[in-house]
């Protein structure tokens, strides 16, 4: 087993007393002081997670941006330079490769943040397919990254970085002192990214935690994102599973000429696709889902299993996705998850589970 990566701000997570777990091949922080508080921290305040594990690509030259939009499902094109959008990289049997978020910083430069467990295998995958007018580079070990997130994550970016504006959604900036600021995120909060150079990492998360941020870990970030219904790249995206199965088609622009995997994406939504991510949540108290836990119909049958699961602490009931036959996808169906031999009854029920008030 190769050597377990740590992230720069590991001193700082250490003396927090966060529990540490390996993740994506890093030594992360899983919990400081509970999931539950923290999750409650970023729907109620706000919240600050270590994302140095993520991967930062930098593309530019002449046909940056034709290249990326055939490498890419979304339409890089219509983005500005200081803009970015969610898309995804697909194999040619239109399998998620990665799902990722590229921004736009120039006419043809683009900044792409990619999942942590795929930064080897997307770095690949896109030189084996790249253009001589065109340049990648990997800057992962470069930067240091943080994500503040919650309804007070203006107020903690204004304490944080006194005179500076936050960009509009999706967008991004470049500070004086060099860090890169993009307003994203993985929780259904209010918030931004922030990357900086990889020594200055544990000063800048001391300042967002001054500033009122509380250190949050994987834990709560799990939860948060999944009663968004964002999906998980290695539990729910695969490359055996494609953008119209998971209910992503959004971001797939089939009215480009060519990406990688369009065919099959086409073909998909024309017909219909066989399985789809469903939302499913329990209809009375249970077990916390599991991933990779059975799904069966409210015959008894198995029917799938888990990709996501876990109890919801905004909702306080069980809460998972999993890919079921299109017919069974459907909200309102009745379903039973198996728990290590017991059953409890759950349903399938529109996205997203957790609405803001």
């Amino acid at each position: 087993m190769s050597e377990l990566k740590s992230s720069p701000l590991e001193s700082a997570h250490q003396s927090l007393g966060a529990r540490l777990v390996p993740f994506a091949g890093w030594n992360m922080p899983v919990q400081y002081s509970s999931i539950l508080d923290e999750h409650r921290a970023v729907r109620t305040d706000a919240g600050v997670f270590d994302i140095s594990h993520m991967g930062q690509f930098l593309v530019d030259g002449s046909g940056a941006a034709a290249w990326l939009n055939r490498m890419f499902t979304n339409n890089v094109t219509k983005l500005d330079p200081g803009q970015g959008q969610y898309s995804l990289m697909l194999n040619e049997n239109g399998g998620v490769i990665d799902d990722l978020i590229v921004y736009r910083t120039g006419p043809e430069s683009f900044f792409i943040v990619v999942n942590a467990s795929k930064i080897d295998e997307d770095l690949a995958w896109m030189e084996k397919h790249i253009p001589g007018d065109v340049q990648l580079r990997n800057e992962s070990d470069r930067w240091a990254g943080m994500a503040v997130q919650g309804p007070h994550a203006a107020t903690v970016f204004a304490k944080a970085l006194h005179g500076e504006t936050l960009p509009l959604r999706n967008g991004i900036m470049t500070t004086p002192a060099g860090a890169i600021v993009c307003r994203t995120g993985y929780t259904g909060e209010d918030g931004f990214e922030f990357f900086c150079p990889a020594d200055d990492g544990v000063t800048w998360w001391n300042t967002f935690v001054n500033a009122g941020a509380a250190p949050c870990g994987l834990g709560a970030r799990d939860t948060l994102r999944l009663e968004m219904c964002y999906p998980l790249n290695g539990n729910d995206l695969s490359p055996e599973r494609t953008p119209i199965e998971a209910g992503l088609g959004f971001f797939c622009d089939l009215g480009k000429d060519e990406f990688i995997g369009r065919e099959v994406l086409a073909k998909q939504k024309a017909e219909g696709p066989d399985l789809r991510l469903a939302a499913i949540r329990y209809t009375d108290k249970g077990a916390p889902p599991r991933a990779h836990y059975p799904v069966l119909d409210a015959d008894g049958n198995e029917t799938g299993e888990l990709c996501s699961g876990a109890l919801s602490p905004s909702l306080m009931t069980g809460i998972a996705m999993a890919y079921l036959p299109a017919a069974l996808a459907k909200p309102g169906t009745k379903l039973q998850i198996d728990v290590r031999g017991r059953r409890f009854p759950a349903e399938v029920v529109k996205k997203p589970f957790y609405k803001r008030s």
